[in-house]
């Protein structure tokens, strides 16, 4: 059929809904019109039917049947006019602690967003073009940590590199350290936590809840260790998320563990702040190591770690509490599940 197109997904549209990448990329087509395409098959992603619920990948293919021009023109949108200055570009380079031909590893400071949203100006995806480095391509973005959350962050320097490395975090073959300043001492001081995950209604921004998978909830699994405390106030857990769900850790540690991540007062309200003088009222909560396989190896067997530097509020906390940091010198070695 002539005029027919073939459009890839970018990384940064992974696991964007099928029906809300065509809001984006074709704001003038309804929802009837989008729905007869997908029921008549004109519409398919990597050659095969699809459903406007599909979750997209980066990389595949979305076939589109030709369109009228009034419904695929773009609409202007408040953030293609941000434009970051030199020094911000300048300071995202100083977030940089691993950079090859196909990745750029970050420690992401807290408070920055990945992307950007309605009352979101200045968020990561705005400065890549400032972490080019020479670099023929855009870096793309590959995963994601919340706008509070620090750490460890990859960015894929070419398509390929970024196929591979979705492709990966698709299947949840990283392991991802994260570390946790939490109010209260779980017990047991070990273990895995299996509790899905919905979303739960109301006003106040996004929030999730442990439910029933199977009828709202999804699968999501967190093994914790704590590797230190100040009992009965405070410990240091290392967690590592088997699942990628929104919050997951927030929520498990909250609800779960009963011990609220320290400042994290949209899980755990009053309860979720320590009275002491010098510990900030932020999220403490930072990704601290991540091991993904090697984009540049064709066989896939070979894998990359990193670590990041704890910010400096979390790092301040830690110190006022009296954490031994020889403890967890090997981020991984106390989680192996």
């Amino acid at each position: 059929m002539s005029g027919v197109s073939s459009i890839e997904v970018k990384a940064d549209e992974a696991d964007l809904r099928l029906d809300r990448w065509f809001k984006q990329h074709y704001p003038g087509l309804t929802h009837a019109r989008l729905s007869k395409l997908l029921r008549t098959g004109q519409i398919r992603v990597d050659g095969g039917r699809a459903k406007a619920s599909l979750k997209l990948n980066a990389g595949s293919t979305v076939r589109v049947p030709p369109l009228d021009d009034e419904k695929i023109a773009p609409t202007p949108t408040k953030l293609a006019a941000y434009m970051p200055s030199e020094q911000e570009y300048e300071a995202a380079r100083r977030w940089v602690i691993h950079r090859d031909d196909s990745i750029i590893v970050l420690n992401k400071p807290a408070g920055l967003a990945v992307q950007g949203g309605s009352e979101i100006e200045q968020h990561l995806d705005a400065l890549l073009d400032g972490l080019r480095f020479g670099g023929p391509e855009r870096p793309r973005l590959v995963h994601r940590l919340d706008r509070d959350t620090s750490g460890v962050i990859v960015l894929a320097r070419s398509a390929e590199a970024a196929r591979r490395l979705t492709e990966a975090f698709r299947e949840r073959s990283p392991r991802k350290v994260y570390w946790a300043l939490v109010i209260g001492v779980p017990h047991p001081l070990s273990g895995r936590i299996d509790a899905p995950l919905a979303k739960r209604p109301g006003a106040g921004g996004e929030k999730m809840k442990v439910s029933e998978k199977g009828n709202d909830g999804q699968s999501a699994t967190t093994f914790y260790r704590v590797i230190d405390v100040a009992a009965p106030r405070a410990a240091w857990l290392a967690l590592m998320p088997k699942t990628g769900r929104t919050h997951q850790l927030r929520v498990h540690c909250a609800e779960i563990l009963g011990t609220p991540i320290a400042g994290d007062g949209k899980y755990g309200g009053a309860a979720a702040f320590l009275p002491f003088e010098g510990i900030e009222k932020r999220l403490h909560l930072h990704a601290r190591a991540l091991e993904v396989p090697d984009p540049a190896d064709p066989t896939g067997r070979q894998s990359l770690r990193f670590v990041a530097e704890m910010p400096p509020h979390l790092a301040k906390a830690f110190k006022l509490l009296g954490f031994d940091l020889h403890l967890a010198r090997d981020p991984f070695a106390a989680l192996e599940p």
